[in-house]
């Protein structure tokens, strides 16, 4: 009987783990997050500030396409609604050209920026960046649509012809 209850009390106190095992193991997963977490939140970042600019790429082809087809980009009034739908005097309107509303908003939440160029003629799509305000660096830096850059240039001299 006294060996039965020896062993019932050796098996006892070796089950399971101790606090102080447990508390060790929380402290080593602790350090792990404390080290890796800050890499990952900059690599979403990034990913984040990747995913706007090709939003505003692809937004900025949108514009260039209801430009193909009613001769003329958006007014300043008008917006980016007007690719989702069709504007007042708007002939050949062959939209939507985005889906819904929610295109019309960058990764962050902020609505994309449209600013029609003062001759009519260029266009800048903008996304103020992860901090939401003009200007900043890093993830929080302003992104343009490159097509606007292109597009704002003056035209080029036609080549001379050869005789």
């Amino acid at each position: 009987m006294r060996r039965n209850l020896r062993r019932l009390r050796r098996a006892r106190n070796e089950d399971g783990y101790t606090l102080t095992e447990m508390l060790v193991v929380i402290g080593i997963i602790c350090l792990i997050a404390a080290v890796l977490t800050p890499g990952l939140l900059g690599q979403m970042g990034r990913a984040r500030a990747k995913a706007a600019q090709l939003q505003l790429d692809t937004t900025a082809a949108d514009v260039e396409q209801f430009y193909s087809d009613v001769k003329r980009y958006p007014t300043q009034e008008e917006g980016l609604q007007a690719l989702i739908r069709e504007p007042a005097n708007a002939d050949g309107w062959q939209g939507p050209y985005l889906r819904d509303t929610r295109s019309l908003l960058d990764p962050w939440n902020d609505p994309i920026i449209y600013k029609l160029g003062p001759d009519g003629r260029s266009f800048v799509v903008i996304s103020l960046g992860a901090d939401g305000k003009a200007g900043g660096s890093g993830v929080n830096r302003d992104l343009q649509s490159p097509a606007a850059e292109a597009s704002s240039a003056p035209p080029a001299a036609p080549a001379p012809v050869a005789p």
